[in-house]
């Protein structure tokens, strides 16, 4: 995995700071059969892909270190895990400030996700809670005592109609 530049984002390949790697077909027909089946063995990859499990290993090897896969997760149902309600919160912070806190946000075990985005807003989260009672905690106790931000908004989710494809495009937009 690339490493951590101390606010919870990467460093290296895709930050500006190195060019990204140079990713052929097979490398995305590799990373197209992991994101549908994270749990695949090198054996299962290399028969699905028709190539030998060395040049599966050594890819995904390479993939790994060069950023492009930066992990394996399961996807948990938060309702089922618990966790009833679900919001995203809407963050207008103090411009500077944004560094220091981003890692705060990121360190809240309620945040599944935090993006600095364009426009009104500066930083949208995603969060998860037990209850209504958890999720005004959270805001107006957790979020608004934080001098970093000035105002919030939040959203309730009322149905989550489902991820996306799990498997990115086979090649990218322009290529």
């Amino acid at each position: 995995m690339a490493p951590e530049n101390g606010i919870g984002m990467t460093t290296g390949p895709g930050d500006g700071t190195a060019p990204p790697p140079s990713v052929d077909d097979i490398d995305r027909a590799i990373v197209g059969a992991l994101c549908e089946d994270g749990r695949l063995s090198m054996r299962a990859l290399a028969a699905r892909l028709h190539i030998s499990r060395a040049s599966a290993y050594v890819r995904v090897q390479r993939l790994e270190a060069a950023g492009v896969i930066t992990g394996y997760t399961a996807r948990v149902d938060p309702q089922r895990y618990g966790l009833g309600l679900s919001a995203y919160v809407y963050l207008h912070i103090a411009q500077p400030a944004w560094r220091g806190l981003l890692t705060k946000l990121i360190a809240i075990r309620e945040v599944e996700h935090a993006s600095l985005v364009s426009g009104d807003t500066d930083i949208v989260l995603l969060v998860r809670t037990h209850d209504i009672a958890a999720l005004r905690e959270l805001v107006l106790n957790r979020f608004q005592s934080m001098p970093e931000v000035l105002s919030t908004q939040t959203v309730l989710i009322f149905d989550e109609l489902g991820h996306g494809p799990a498997v990115p495009p086979a090649v990218p937009p322009g290529q």
